[in-house]
């Protein structure tokens, strides 16, 4: 409603001048009435009606500005206007009009230009569902899907809602959610995420979460989150408000009283029009928030780009952060000479391959197939372990007071199964997290682009934290920390070192993501309360989005303040040259019209891809 506003302002400043041309030139229209020297003919009574309308609500909204303790630069654009209409120059105050509400116009189609990738996602969320009902298909609204229905999804089309499928197999093309560019096989009893779309074959899914805390959803009001906040973004241009409200008043100024001609000071207003000073920032900013979005990066306010550029220390959480929360199998000990490693990894797979625990699944994962073989009289222990025969030998696996109750205690410090075979203790196997391949590179990133301190903060034990960090290059690090302690330790921070920006995946790390500067969450696998909590979302499996988000910012903050500092510049030298009188109101206001078309270009250039130093690649 509001670019609707600006537009039909715009449009009716316009017909104002058309009606006024043809008033003047072609009906040679007569002055209706005059006071002292100023002749007021119907069109100079048009525009200058519109011109004091403008004026009028342009200072309502400078006085709701001041009440929100906020001091922009409007008020030369105010002072311009009424400038032209006191010394008559009707087409001056007609250009200046056209400039303000044609620079409103064009600042919105910008940000449109800029923000397109954004609003590619609300275009495509999906709308309609084909329910299925005692067999018959019924086209249903995706919002009135209720958990538990069963959803027909054709080939082609987008799965509405979470859900797994009941029957059919196909492939699904995930890109728009986790960046894969290779479509994923699923089968009965397989995740979908809504969003993704159907291969080539129809299937049958039961919905498990509603439309408002399915995966897509969930992005599309990110998006929309983000697409409310540019109004923050003018907070850039305020900084230079008052000193160039002052600079411009004081040549205009100094121009009356040496010419001792008001209309020297009109002319001067008229070109300190701060049109590219307010242009500048938000197009450059909404620019840098669509090229995250294009890199698979959800940021939800302009601020967040300002601080991430200037971020000196940077939180990793452990666990699904700089790991892939997947175990591996790290040692296979074997404590019997009557077992070799394979051996021993085969028969604690094989008793597993039934658990649903993470570690028997884990386990099982990283043996070959053929490795596994038939269980029989499987019991399983509640939190202790699992027991079967296997080859004709009983085998338990878990823990090892379960497995070998009278062995003296292992000093193993990584999580471990132990195995036992025909009662006596055969060896035990130890697992790890799986280290994300980006990780290591991450952080040497991280620090080429200026980070100053690098830290993980993590509930896991001390032994288990220190091996990942050493792998991933971090030396400061905290383990075995509850959510309130990895609060405490951002808050710590001293003020020299901020801002604080704090990556993580977990509902427990949504505190700590709201407690830092920035907070950034992995949120590719639907980590809700972390995406809900955080400043910016990554909506990839792939930590080394931060270095991008980084790169990103910095290069966007650039861009803002060479395209403010430009506008600025300009703006003055023009000033300066308005003070000599050679530049009449009208041509100074066309003048200002270049200057904006120049600003939201620089502006745009946020958009390209920043340089290898601002990503950290240059060399050592």
């Amino acid at each position: 409603m509001k670019n609707l506003k600006r537009q039909w302002k715009f449009i009716v400043v316009l017909i104002a001048g058309a009606v006024g041309l043809i008033s003047q030139f072609a009906l040679h229209s007569k002055s209706l009435f005059s006071i002292g020297n100023l002749q007021f003919p119907v069109h100079a009574i048009i525009i200058d009606i519109i011109g004091i309308l403008m004026a009028i609500s342009l200072l309502l909204e400078i006085f709701h500005d001041w009440k929100t303790g906020r001091y922009g630069v409007d008020i030369l654009a105010v002072i311009a206007v009424v400038s032209t209409i006191l010394i008559g120059d009707v087409w001056a105050e007609w250009m200046i009009l056209v400039m303000m509400t044609g620079g409103e116009t064009l600042e919105d189609y910008a940000t449109g230009q800029a923000n397109k990738e954004l609003r590619a996602l609300l275009d495509k969320t999906p709308r309609i569902a084909n329910k299925l009902v005692d067999g018959k298909i019924t086209e249903v609204k995706v919002d009135d899907l209720q958990v538990g229905d069963t959803v027909l999804i054709k080939p082609g089309q987008q799965v509405p809602v979470d859900g797994q499928i009941v029957k059919g197999t196909s492939s699904f093309d995930q890109s728009s959610l986790t960046g894969e560019s290779v479509p994923v096989t699923k089968n009965p009893g397989d995740e979908l995420m809504s969003g993704s779309v159907n291969g080539d074959v129809a299937v049958e899914m039961k919905v498990t979460k509603a439309a408002k805390d399915s995966e897509y959803q969930s992005i599309v009001a990110l998006v929309m989150s983000s697409q409310a906040q540019p109004a923050k973004f003018v907070k850039m241009a305020d900084r230079y408000a008052i000193p160039f409200t002052v600079i411009s008043l004081i040549i205009g100024g100094v121009a009356w009283a040496v010419s001792g001609d008001a209309t020297r000071f009109a002319e001067v207003m008229v070109v300190a029009s701060p049109c590219p000073l307010l242009i500048a920032a938000p197009v450059a900013l909404v620019s840098g928030m669509s090229s995250m979005s294009a890199h698979h990066i959800i940021v939800k306010s302009g601020p967040t780009l300002e601080k991430l550029a200037r971020a000196k220390t940077f939180a990793f959480d452990k666990t699904g952060t700089l790991t892939e929360n997947q175990l591996i199998v790290d040692q296979v000990v074997t404590d019997d000479k009557s077992f070799d490693q394979k051996e021993l990894q085969s028969l604690a797979a094989s008793v597993e391959q039934q658990s649903s625990h993470v570690i028997a699944s884990s386990l099982v994962k990283a043996t070959d197939k053929d490795l596994i073989h038939p269980v029989t009289n499987l019991k399983e222990t509640t939190a202790q372990g699992v027991e079967g025969d296997v080859d004709g030998k009983h085998v338990k696996v878990g823990k090892l007071s379960f497995v070998a109750p009278g062995h003296e205690k292992l000093n193993v410090t990584s999580t471990a199964v132990y195995v036992s075979v025909d009662g006596k203790f055969a060896g035990y196997i130890t697992l790890k997290d799986k280290m994300r391949p980006e990780s290591p590179k991450t952080i040497e990133r991280l620090r080429r682009q200026g980070a100053e301190d690098i830290m993980m903060l993590t509930g896991d034990h001390k032994q288990v934290a220190e091996k990942v960090a050493k792998e991933a290059g971090i030396t400061d690090v905290r383990s075995e920390l509850l959510p309130s302690q990895k609060i405490q330790a951002i808050k710590d921070v001293p003020k020299h070192l901020r801002p604080v920006v704090m990556t993580g995946d977990g509902v427990n790390d949504a505190p700590s993501l709201t407690a830092a500067d920035v907070g950034i969450a992995m949120g590719a696998k639907g980590a809700t309360a972390a995406s809900e909590s955080a400043d910016a979302v990554i909506m990839v499996n792939d930590i080394s989005k931060v270095n991008d988000a980084v790169a990103i910012s910095k290069h966007t903050m650039k861009v803002a303040n060479i395209d403010v500092l430009t506008a600025i510049g300009v703006v003055i030298i023009i000033e300066l040259i308005a003070f000599t009188g050679v530049i009449p109101a009208f041509w100074g206001a066309i003048l200002q019209e270049v200057v904006d078309m120049i600003t939201i270009s620089l502006g745009l250039l946020a958009k390209t891809k920043p340089s290898d130093k601002q990503f950290g690649l240059e060399e050592k």
